[in-house]
C-alpha cells in the first residue's frame, strides 16, 4: 500500500546515474520534489514517460522543484539509458538493497521484482502532498503533476 498524502516522506540515500549520492532530505527547506518510481529503463511505457518529462523539464526541475526518477535498475544501466534518451535529470538507482526505497513508499511489486508506477509530490517540509500509483502497463498523465505542483 502506497504511503498517503499528509505522511512524512521516508528519507533515502541512493546513487544516481552518475554515481552521485542523492538524499531526499537534502532538498528539505529548499525544493519541492517530484519523486517518480518506474519499473525498468529501456521499456516502452517507461521510456515514453521519462522522455515526456525530458520534453517538459522546466516544469519539473527549476528553482522550486526537483525531479527524481527512481527504478530498481543499476546505476550503470541508468547511465546508458540517460545518455541514449538525452535525460538530464537524476535517474536514481534503488538497486541495492534491492527495492528498499520502493518498499518504503509502498510501490514495490514483490512478484515482478520492480517498482510500479508511483509518483509522490513532496513539499519543502518533506510531507507528501499528492500521489498517484498506476499499474505497470499504465502511463501517468504529466498534466496531473503540474496541477499538483501548482497547488502547493
Amino acid at each position: 500500500m502506497a504511503i498517503e498524502v499528509g505522511t512524512k516522506a521516508p528519507d533515502f540515500e541512493l546513487k544516481d546515474n552518475h554515481g552521485r549520492t542523492v538524499k531526499l532530505s537534502d532538498f528539505r527547506g529548499e525544493k519541492n520534489v517530484v519523486l517518480l518510481f518506474y519499473p525498468f529503463a529501456f521499456t516502452g511505457v517507461c521510456t515514453g514517460e521519462l522522455c515526456a518529462l525530458r520534453d517538459e523539464l522546466p516544469k519539473f526541475e527549476n528553482d522550486d522543484t526537483q525531479l527524481l526518477a527512481v527504478s530498481n535498475d543499476s546505476i550503470h544501466t541508468l547511465r546508458v539509458f540517460a545518455e541514449q534518451e538525452g535525460l538530464e535529470y537524476p535517474l536514481v538507482s534503488d538497486f541495492w538493497p534491492h527495492g528498499e526505497t520502493s518498499r518504503a513508499y509502498g510501490v514495490f511489486d514483490e512478484e515482478k521484482g520492480c517498482a510500479v508506477r508511483g509518483t509522490f509530490i513532496i513539499d519543502k517540509e518533506g510531507v507528501v502532498r499528492w500521489t498517484v500509483v498506476n499499474g505497470l502497463p499504465d502511463a501517468r498523465d504529466l498534466n496531473d503533476y503540474v496541477k499538483a505542483l501548482d497547488a502547493i
